[in-house]
């Protein structure tokens, strides 16, 4: 069962992008599927209501955004841990020259439950 979850707003041409944290994607199969690891179903609700509110900040232009920030959140220890994450100039995705242009499926989708 999984316990955690993670924001990071993104401002495409102003902050860092998930790319920038991780630069590869983890290699197919190293990562279980949602209905294989299980994911705790509070967790959606917190991560989405963080999510709803760097939404309203922007659009209201109020309020510190999560950006160059990763905020993960463990339901176990009830904690919050920011991550500080810069922007690269050599990221794929939103560097000075990026390669990534377009969305790539790596794989078939995570958190898929089978005969869905």
């Amino acid at each position: 069962m999984r316990f955690v979850g993670q924001v990071l707003t993104i401002l495409p041409g102003e902050s860092a992008c998930y790319r920038c944290l991780f630069r590869e994607p983890p290699p197919a199969g190293s990562v279980p599927t949602c209905s294989e690891a299980g994911v705790l179903g509070v967790i959606a609700g917190v991560i989405g209501t963080l999510q709803t509110t760097e939404v309203l900040k922007i659009l209201l232009g109020k309020g510190d955004l999560l950006t160059n920030r990763l905020l993960t959140y463990d339901a176990l220890t009830t904690t919050f841990r920011p991550v500080s994450v810069r922007r690269s100039l050599k990221c794929p995705v939103c560097g000075d020259h990026p390669s990534i242009t377009e969305l790539i499926d790596y794989e078939q989708p995570v958190c898929t439950t089978p005969g869905i």
